[in-house]
């Protein structure tokens, strides 16, 4: 029996080698059982099945939009490879979706500024694969609300449903809950933890990692 559209991703992240089970360290310092590392989906078919499955979480999620943007350097080939994918999707009706990124340093000739491609304008939704530390959101809202465009959701691959903190001292709210607080807008990822854990529980093969993952749910997650 397929799984949901979230869980089919969490197959195909496994597949390539992007999602992993084990002890690894992570950015915060923490040891993580699994480790999803979204630049390990680095060729053609690859970026570009990624990109249906962020069309489709889009398209799934309701919002409505007007284009997208890609902060650098992650986002640059998210947001592309997506606006390619939404050009294709049904429920677009042939609709193109423009989009935008930005350098990290600003260009002094020809066009100059930091800004690459469509003008900002209209409903703009973030791509980018994870949000960790909120950085690259708040200068991307930064970025789109100067350029008078209205930042309308953030578009990410995995919510890892994870508070930040020293442990004794965790956050209230995950990095993605306050992503959402401090902007008024909402966040939409491909997958969550919980579709992992959804996938290691139906997973023989895999079942072993799961109370190792459930146990760092229970000790971070949200």
């Amino acid at each position: 029996m397929p799984g949901t559209h979230a869980e089919e991703f969490v197959r195909f992240a496994l597949d390539h080698g992007v999602l992993r089970f084990g002890e690894f360290t992570v950015k915060s310092g923490r040891l993580s059982p699994y480790f999803f590392n979204a630049g390990l989906f680095n060729d053609g078919g690859a970026v570009g099945r990624l990109a249906q499955f962020y069309a489709q979480a889009l398209v799934d999620s309701g919002l409505g939009f007007d284009m997208l943007f890609g902060p650098a350097y992650k986002g640059i080939p998210l947001a592309t490879a997506t606006a390619v994918a939404l050009a294709g999707h049904p429920a677009l009706a042939g609709r193109t979706v423009p989009f935008a990124f930005n350098r990290k340093e600003a260009k002094d000739h020809g066009e100059g500024g930091t800004l690459v491609g469509a003008p900002l304008a209209g409903r703009v939704v973030i791509i980018d694969d994870v949000i960790t530390a909120g950085t690259s959101v708040r200068e991307s809202v930064a970025l789109i609300r100067a350029a008078g465009a209205q930042p309308a959701a953030v578009l990410i691959a995995l919510d890892r449903m994870e508070r930040a903190g020293a442990d004794g001292a965790l956050s209230a709210h995950s990095a993605v809950q306050e992503v959402e607080q401090a902007y008024g807008i909402p966040v939409v990822s491909i997958a969550s933890l919980a579709d992992i854990m959804a996938v290691l529980e139906g997973d023989a093969g895999l079942s072993a990692h799961g109370e190792a993952v459930a146990a760092y749910r229970r000790r971070y997650g949200v």
